[in-house]
């Protein structure tokens, strides 16, 4: 274990716990309660504002972090916002908002889409990231220095 005067550098392996809330404090994501979240910075094992923030934290300290989308998720594309045709999809499914599924791409890969809007005639499809374009709110404890 490091020394309690140590601080986080690129290449330590970490263990944090950590409230993540979007601006209006809605909790999207939390450690509380749970085996806390480990990760090595430099490897992109967790956002890359997260890595920001705890890079430069000494054990047992906390802080609060706002990490903009550019940092988190990304920023919101509306070209990957597709409204399709109810006669693309089998007769008998019957979607609803907020539906997340996987549709299979021709690089044996597949793009995942959320369900944002049905009619009669078409579903809206939402490729980005559902936390794309929404800055982050983190709430980050640093429990432990594992390996430097």
């Amino acid at each position: 274990m490091a020394k309690a005067r140590t601080k986080v550098k690129k290449g330590d392996t970490v263990k944090i716990h950590y409230t993540c809330k979007l601006a209006n404090g809605t909790v999207i994501d939390s450690s509380i309660g749970r085996e806390p979240l480990e990760f090595t910075l430099g490897k992109d094992e967790v956002i890359k504002g997260l890595e920001e923030a705890v890079k430069g934290m000494k054990i047992s300290e906390s802080k609060i972090s706002r990490v903009p989308a550019e940092k988190a998720y990304g920023r919101h594309h509306d070209e990957w916002v597709l409204d399709v045709g109810r006669d693309k999809f089998p007769e008998d499914w019957n979607p609803e908002v907020g539906l997340h599924f996987e549709i299979p791409r021709e690089n044996s890969q597949s793009s995942v889409a959320t369900v944002t809007h049905v009619s009669q005639s078409s579903v809206t499809l939402d490729f980005n990231h559902p936390l794309s374009g929404k800055k982050l709110i983190f709430e980050i404890s640093l429990l432990e220095i594992i390996s430097q």
